[in-house]
């Protein structure tokens, strides 16, 4: 079997989708932060696209609804980001380990799943565009540790996850640096210490990072001077004021939509390739019920180009961090979490499982427009220690000598002391 080198011992690997900054010099990037390598698209379709998109749409709204379970405040987080890491993680899983995030994660068969989600990453990274918008997929091995050829191979080829050698046993923080430094650079520093210290250690033998920025201006920027403090009802009995944006769109029209229970408000970037959509419900959150892809899709399609009399929306900044262990297994994936777990096919042994899955993201959503950033650490670790067998016979014992096929005793013995 041919493996390639990734260095000795016991396992921890940390899968990490990012979005983040950069000190350099520490050990060799895998490629520039700002080129990330194209992936193998060839055999994409239209079809296979949309069949990717509504896997991650669909995990969108069912993490959201596990987030919301336990979260009072802000909720913000990257689902491509996240998708990304545990899709380059489910390459290397079997069994159960893979079904059950197939399942979580809506994948497609891998045929449908991995050249169309290298076309998904191709377009994200295209150039020529008057927005930023870019991705990057990296893996950070231990040098010298055997990952089978074939799981970084396919990896790099529809993930773009170039791999570079690392000293996670030696060398841990300046392991760590220099992949905080590489996803910082990759994220306009927006993500800074995704990593934070005591996370590797001489047992890490894997980092996967996949990194996601966004910043784009409004098709139709707000006036910095029409921004004014306004109430803000977080509840009808919680009111406060925030910087509330205005605008009177005197030329523009906008996609919109109104219902029983909801406005629905497309706001564009420049281009046009990408925009914000803004659920906004007539009485609460709870009011819209579950969120599924099917639901959005007939919302959006019930929108038409209109012209508004008048857009109220709040500038708003914040960052969030998650660990999403259980929210991951409450969505139906617990033994990838367990000893149980099966990722063989990283390694070709069953001695990897996930340890924890950490989630961070940053946001600014200003006059001019906006700005975005996500990361996510998939951490992995072996399934057990393995122990030091050794047999040291000094103090006193029995011995027995006996017919290996019958296990007849022929003879007995205890020694005391063997001088």
């Amino acid at each position: 079997m041919n493996q390639k080198a990734v260095s000795g011992g016991v396992i921890a690997i940390i899968v990490i989708a990012a979005v983040a900054a950069v000190t350099a010099g520490l050990f060799l990037y895998p490629y520039e932060p700002d080129q990330p390598p194209q992936a193998d698209d060839i055999a994409s379709t239209q079809e296979g696209i949309q069949a990717v998109v509504d896997a991650n749409n669909q995990f969108s709204f069912e993490l959201y609804s596990e987030l919301n379970k336990n979260e009072n405040g802000n909720i913000f987080f990257s689902p491509y980001s996240i998708s990304s890491a545990l899709a380059m993680t489910y390459e290397g899983a079997k069994g159960k380990t893979a079904d059950e995030m197939k399942s979580v994660f809506h994948f497609p068969e891998n045929e449908i799943l991995r050249p169309n989600f290298a076309a998904i990453y191709n377009e994200i990274n295209k150039k020529d565009k008057s927005y930023k918008l870019n991705t990057g997929n990296a893996l950070w091995v231990q040098k010298d540790y055997p990952f089978l050829d074939t799981y970084l191979a396919t990896v790099e080829k529809y993930y773009g996850g170039k791999a570079a050698n690392l000293d996670f046993i030696g060398e841990t923080e300046k392991s760590r640096q220099t992949i905080n430094s590489f996803i910082e650079e990759q994220t306009n520093n927006k993500i800074k210490d995704l990593i934070p210290a005591g996370v590797l250690g001489p047992l890490t033998r894997l980092v996967l990072t996949n990194a996601i920025y966004f910043k784009g201006n409004w098709e139709w920027e707000f006036d910095k001077s029409d921004t004014h403090e306004q109430d803000f009802k977080i509840a009808p009995e919680n009111i406060v004021k925030v910087p509330m944006m205005y605008m009177k769109p005197d030329k523009a029209t906008f996609n919109y939509a109104e219902n029983d229970d909801l406005q629905i408000l497309e706001m564009p970037y420049k281009d046009e390739e990408v925009s914000m959509l803004i659920l906004l419900p007539k009485e609460d959150l709870e009011s819209l019920g579950s969120l599924t892809t099917e639901k959005l899709n007939e919302w959006k399609n019930s929108m038409q180009e209109q012209k508004l009399s008048a857009i109220y929306f709040p500038k708003f900044k914040f960052e969030t961090k998650y660990t999403l262990n259980e929210n991951l297994i409450a969505l139906g994936m617990p033994t990838a979490f367990a000893e149980a777990a099966d990722f063989s096919g990283m390694t070709g042994q069953k001695d990897l499982f996930i340890d924890k899955v950490i989630h961070q993201a940053y946001v600014d959503v200003n006059e001019e427009g906006t700005e975005a950033a996500a990361a996510t650490a998939v951490v992995m670790v072996l399934t057990a220690m393995p122990q030091e067998k050794i047999f040291r016979a000094d103090r006193p014992f029995i011995f027995i000598i006996q017919e290996k096929q019958t296990g007849n005793i022929l003879f007995m013995g205890e020694v005391v002391d063997p001088r």
